[in-house]
């Protein structure tokens, strides 16, 4: 799932570029620059090899979010309780941001940034987003009911609209025309790759699978732009202590969830009554996923996500075909390339800062 980190956020605003060498030496320096070009060679070449395994895991774990959760599927429907998956990622994201924070603790120390205790007015900003990214994963669950794995790869890519536009209006942010054009290309990338010709009906998804995608695109949007927010309040602040109380309310809202709707079935059955391998599978994959997205945005840059999207739409649609006996149709094809394109275009319009 596209499930967040609060630093994800970032990925729609920072673009980190590799470091260059100088381009003027001096004549009396030539060994002093020999060794700093070898040096930057060297860190050139790990940087790359960075690059490649990240480039490849977000790609890998992008492709195969929406797959798994259809696979998971018995029969058409979900043997387990969706609530206690999305507390099982909650919980084990929660869990690898304790470990990640143990490693800084053992190698920096504690700091004031980097240990969990904290106030009440700073805690008290994550459970909006909590609740917001609660809300939209449990829907991405139910989406499935209308569309399957490769349009639910396309129409996700809604939420660069929405998080294009909420930036605009409440941090303020200026769009260049690339940018809303790379919007408009979007929206008619989704459309065509849903075109149905062989049916009465002229979109493959209906009604209530795109307003279900809309409400998911504007969930994620808003909830990125609020974090973001947080996140700029106090960059000093160690990711892995906002990340884990952000979780810590993700799991508070999650176990509401799972007492308000699957309370007697979790009491009758079991918490994990009706999972398999798939459906833990699932769970690592989904919690792997932000993870991986932190990596892109510490190794690697901007556009190793918007090629990593890309692929995955089409590895999902050529998965699913072996798998689920996914139609591969002219209109999905042309869609999906438009959409890869606007979201390339949507990377690189991002405006220059005047000098």
């Amino acid at each position: 799932m596209e499930y967040r980190k609060v630093k994800d956020q970032e990925t729609y605003d920072v673009i980190f570029q590799d470091i260059e060498s100088p381009d003027g030496r001096s004549l009396s320096s030539t060994a002093a620059s020999s060794t700093l070009g070898d040096a930057g060679g060297l860190k050139g070449k790990h940087s790359w090899k960075q690059k490649s395994i990240v480039t490849v895991a977000l790609t890998l774990l992008t492709s195969s979010q929406a797959i798994l959760i259809v696979w998971s599927k018995r029969a058409g429907k979900y043997e387990y309780t969706v609530t206690t998956a999305n507390f099982s990622v909650e919980a084990l994201k929660c869990l690898l941001s304790l470990v990640a924070l143990y490693r800084t603790w053992n190698s920096q120390g504690v700091t004031k940034d980097n240990r969990l205790s904290t106030s009440l007015d700073e805690v008290s900003v994550y459970p909006i987003p909590a609740a917001l990214y609660m809300v939209k994963n449990l829907l991405q669950y139910y989406i499935f009911a209308y569309v399957d794995a490769p349009a639910y790869q396309i129409l996700k890519n809604l939420n660069i609209i929405s998080t294009g536009v909420l930036y605009r209006i409440i941090l303020k942010k200026k769009l260049s025309e690339i940018q809303w054009a790379a919007f408009i290309l979007l929206c008619a990338g989704c459309t065509t790759a849903q075109l149905n010709p062989s049916s009465d009906h002229v979109l493959q998804t209906p009604f209530q699978g795109w307003m279900m995608a809309i409400v998911m695109a504007l969930l994620s949007g808003f909830a990125g732009v609020y974090t973001e927010a947080i996140i700029k309040k106090r960059p000093s602040r160690n990711i892995n202590v906002q990340n884990f109380w952000l979780y810590i309310f993700g799991m508070i809202f999650n176990l509401v969830a799972i007492c308000v709707q699957d309370f007697d079935a979790v009491m009758n059955k079991g918490f994990f009554h009706g999972y398999s391998f798939i459906t833990f599978l699932m769970i690592l994959n989904h919690a792997l996923s932000g993870i991986a997205v932190s990596m892109v945005m510490k190794y690697a840059d901007n556009i190793v996500k918007v090629y990593s999207t890309s692929v995955a739409m089409l590895l999902t649609a050529v998965v699913s075909v072996f798998l689920f006996g996914f139609h591969l149709s002219l209109a999905f094809f042309l869609g999906s390339t438009v959409v890869s394109v606007s979201v390339y275009l949507h990377s690189v319009g991002k405006p220059q800062p005047q000098k």
